[in-house]
């Protein structure tokens, strides 16, 4: 099925992210893992692609287990920074052969080898996303956006010109990076549809169950941190336990008030974790009923 698809039904949802991975030692283990997250009945889930595509071959076989087996519907991530023409198109073959309707396109990030941007065949997630047009226009296509704004974007102006362009390229949904403060992704909302941005926008939230997720999700993202999320990681960081619960509240909180203001659908950052995911739907037991 169609991400698009699952996003025009009338009801509350979630969609849980999980990443493939590494090496095949740890196969097991994430598979379990992935099924476990699957078995909960998200609305889809998506599998992530690592950099340079190092796990490219692991994102297609999580996604296609959790699609067959199942009977979930999967968004496999597909980066190009690091690749060239003749990769790429063979991935998006491969998904197509493996049955999977929808790509998540991403320029992914640069490593230390990488070439310079005139050297690279796709310089940006927009090129992408043209190619895999140009290949099979049936594919449903998401992309990701940053309510805080890229970080190699010179203004929030720039930013929403370029998300313009992947739209108008052929994105058909985007996905917000990670945040912790719904006014920033309201207002970025506001601001994309007065720019003619129509196509759904997914929240991106990610539950923080640990303090040392703070540094990386700040390195990730360039998030900000409101107060009162500062104030619980203070009070409960060298706590493991309440630390956990309280970021388990205080993303559940986040969807419920996205949920009270129109959002119909939120994606789940899970970090490959079932029981956090399973406690946000506790949270939510009635309300997504």
């Amino acid at each position: 099925m169609r991400i698009t698809e699952v996003l025009t039904k009338n009801s509350f949802s979630l969609s849980f992210e999980v990443f493939p991975p590494k090496t095949d030692a740890a196969f097991e283990t994430v598979r379990s893992s992935t099924e476990q997250i699957a078995l909960l009945g998200p609305a889809f889930v998506s599998v992530t692609y690592g950099a340079g595509g190092g796990t490219s071959r692991y994102t297609l076989d999580i996604a296609k287990n959790i699609k067959d087996r199942y009977g979930v519907p999967t968004l496999a991530h597909l980066t190009c920074a690091s690749s060239t023409r003749e990769e790429v198109r063979r991935h998006i073959g491969d998904i197509r052969a493996a049955g999977i309707e929808n790509i998540m396109a991403l320029r992914g990030d640069l490593l230390p080898d990488s070439p310079p941007e005139e050297e690279r065949a796709y310089r940006h997630a927009v090129d992408l996303i043209r190619e895999i047009r140009s290949i099979d226009p049936d594919f449903c296509v998401g992309g990701a956006c940053y309510p805080e704004v890229h970080p190699e974007s010179r203004n929030s102006e720039e930013d929403i010109r370029r998300l313009k362009e992947k739209v108008d390229a052929g994105c058909d949904f985007l996905t917000t990076q990670m945040f912790f403060d719904n006014a920033l992704y309201y207002s970025f909302l506001y601001r994309i549809r007065e720019a003619g941005v129509t196509v759904p926008i997914l929240p991106g939230v990610m539950p923080i169950t640990n303090a040392a997720q703070i540094a990386r999700a700040i390195k990730l993202s360039g998030s900000f941190i409101p107060h009162r999320f500062q104030s619980l990681v203070d009070r409960f960081g060298d706590d493991p336990k309440a630390m956990k619960q309280a970021g388990i509240v205080y993303a559940a909180d986040q969807i419920i008030d996205l949920f009270a203001n129109g959002i119909r659908n939120v994606h789940v950052y899970t970090m490959n974790k079932p029981d956090v995911a399973e406690a946000i739907l506790r949270n939510l037991s009635d309300i997504l009923g």
